[in-house]
């Protein structure tokens, strides 16, 4: 992309922003999401549409992966700062089964037609099954959790399912691009189980859990005992995500995790402080803003909605970031036909398949069940896996054909679940109530 694209995609990205701020209202109430708008803007000013602006997603995949990897880790924290209830709640058995059991059950499913009707080798069949199977905890925002006193359980699995499958799919990643020949597995695998599979997970979720508590912890002491450190929530938000996503990486576990398990301890310490049901509300009308953030009762709701409420402004940011990014290479890209009969298997029988196996012996209601497979949205997590494999060695054909799968899943994902999303949720809401 050359200076003058950039500028362009700039420009872009700052107008967008602004007819969002002016039209966000209407597009809430109308059967398309903002997301199918960023989209067709990437679309529109990419090489299909004005031509103003193009990127090739194969020569720039390490920018690219460095742009999704913000998003994703901004996401995931406030996936994690959504999530109040404890883990070993009931609530918390329908997402762990999905993000552990139906993540394995789709990589293996989408590796079988990667293999069969693709012809990928094993090694790039299994890549393309860990790109493909997390669900995107940033486009799925609409179905997600909308704040720390929602506990519907349909919202609450498909929350916790995309804040833990986009690190439950890293080692599958590895281990394709170990199959490849671009990654150590290990004699028989024996590095791949210990390191990439029940180090890097353990220790990533470890990591986050400490940090997370260690500062939401610091940051109450100070605030009740000593009336200091208010303010500046939103650099608190930053700080811990950098500190335990950089320390996850450092000891060579998973990121990803570690940054939605921070958010989770921090949720933690805010529900084992308020001791009872979520405070919240106490929030909404602040007679003072720095009374609240001392208080002894008060503190810890006020150091989570504040948290909160930033991380989702960020959220907002990336998506349009990466959404119109994602439109550019869509409108730079060639697709084949096999994207058309792919992205329908994948989502009406491989989904559905995966999240049956997954929940086999959970109480889900049947409504839930439904909804749960067909919400499997995919998006900026995929896209991310993809250039972390285009940028550690996967080339040639296979990296052509699981780039091209990839944007075309995300892109129909984008369009399918965005146009059904607002009356689907509407008439569960309606039925719910």
């Amino acid at each position: 992309m050359s200076n003058t694209e950039f500028v362009i995609l700039f420009i872009a990205i700052g107008a967008l922003f602004v007819l969002m701020a002016l039209s966000g209202s209407v597009l809430k109430r109308l059967p398309v999401s903002t997301a199918i708008v960023y989209l067709a803007v990437g679309f529109g000013i990419g090489p299909r549409g004005l031509d103003i602006v193009g990127f090739d997603i194969l020569a720039g995949s390490k920018t690219l992966e460095r742009i999704t990897e913000i998003a994703v880790i901004v996401s995931l924290f406030t996936a994690g700062l959504k999530l109040r209830v404890p883990v070993r709640h009931d609530l918390w058995r329908a997402p762990l089964r999905l993000a552990v059991l139906s993540m394995a059950v789709t990589v293996g499913l989408v590796a079988l037609v990667g293999w069969a009707g693709l012809g990928l080798s094993i090694g790039a069949a299994i890549i393309l099954g860990a790109v493909i199977a997390p669900t995107d905890p940033v486009l799925a925002s609409d179905i997600q959790v909308a704040n720390a006193q929602d506990l519907d359980g349909l919202r609450f699995s498909l929350t916790g399912e995309a804040g833990l499958n986009d690190g439950t799919a890293f080692p599958f990643v590895m281990l394709g691009l170990g199959l490849v020949g671009v990654h150590e597995l290990g004699a028989f695998g024996t590095r791949w189980v210990a390191v990439d599979l029940v180090w890097a997970i353990a220790a990533g979720l470890a990591i986050g859990a400490i940090c997370g508590t260690a500062v939401g912890r610091l940051v109450l002491y100070l605030r009740r005992t000593h009336q200091e450190a208010t303010g500046l929530d939103d650099f608190l938000a930053l700080g811990l995500i950098a500190i335990s996503y950089g320390l996850a990486l450092l000891f060579h576990s998973y990121g990803f995790l570690a940054v939605f398990a921070a958010g989770l301890a921090l949720s933690r310490i805010e529900r084992e402080a308020s001791g009872g049901p979520p405070t919240g509300k106490l929030i909404e009308n602040p007679a003072t803003t720095d009374e609240l953030a001392v208080g002894d009762e008060t503190a810890p709701a006020y150091m989570l909605h504040s948290l909160l409420g930033f991380n989702e402004q960020l959220e907002r940011i990336a998506e349009v970031g990466v959404v119109v990014l994602v439109g550019i290479l869509l409108s730079t890209g060639t697709f084949t036909g096999s994207v058309w009969w792919f992205v329908p298997l994948l989502f009406l029988v491989l989904r559905p398949l995966a999240v049956a196996a997954g929940l086999y012996g959970v109480d889900t209601r049947p409504a839930h069940r439904l909804l749960i497979s067909w919400f499997g949205i995919r998006g900026i997590g995929s896209l991310y896996y993809l250039t972390y494999a285009l940028s550690h060695g996967l080339a040639d054909h296979a990296a052509v054909t699981i780039a091209n799968i990839t944007l075309g899943t995300i892109a129909l994902s984008v369009v399918v679940h965005g146009v059904s999303v607002t009356p689907i949720m509407n008439r569960y809401q309606q039925r719910a109530g």
